[in-house]
């Protein structure tokens, strides 16, 4: 099992940046697939962006392609989401997640097995 916990989040301008970081501890975090989602008020989760565990495959939903960045570091047991250029709109509760997979290039976009508690992220106007 892996535990993991965000951090990062807060209130931001819209225009403004932040980075999210998730660390992960408990197994091999190199064998893990990763994930952001985020849950707005009213609507669903919703993927954000991926990484495979080597991370050098990444995924990307199309509403942030070109503003966010998903980044690993195996050694500190950590994945990233750069956020810049940050819009009303990207307001939510941002989860991390996890999922175990054979091969490391493996792109994973939904069922995720484990789950951070979220951090949230306002942007406002």
């Amino acid at each position: 099992q892996v535990q993991l916990e965000e951090s990062g989040g807060g209130l931001v301008l819209a225009g403004g940046s932040l980075r999210l970081s998730c660390a992960a501890s408990g197994r091999t975090f190199s064998n893990y697939a990763m994930g952001w989602f985020r849950q707005a008020p009213g609507k669903e989760r919703e993927v954000v962006a991926t990484v495979s565990a080597s991370g050098g495959i990444t995924y990307y939903v199309d509403s942030v392609k070109g503003r966010f960045t998903i980044s690993r570091d195996n050694a500190k047991n950590t994945v990233y989401l750069q956020m810049n250029s940050l819009k009303p709109e990207d307001t939510a509760v941002y989860y991390c997640a996890a999922e175990p997979v054979v091969r490391r290039n493996s792109i994973i976009i939904s069922g995720y097995d484990y789950w951070g508690q979220g951090t949230q992220v306002t942007v406002s106007s």
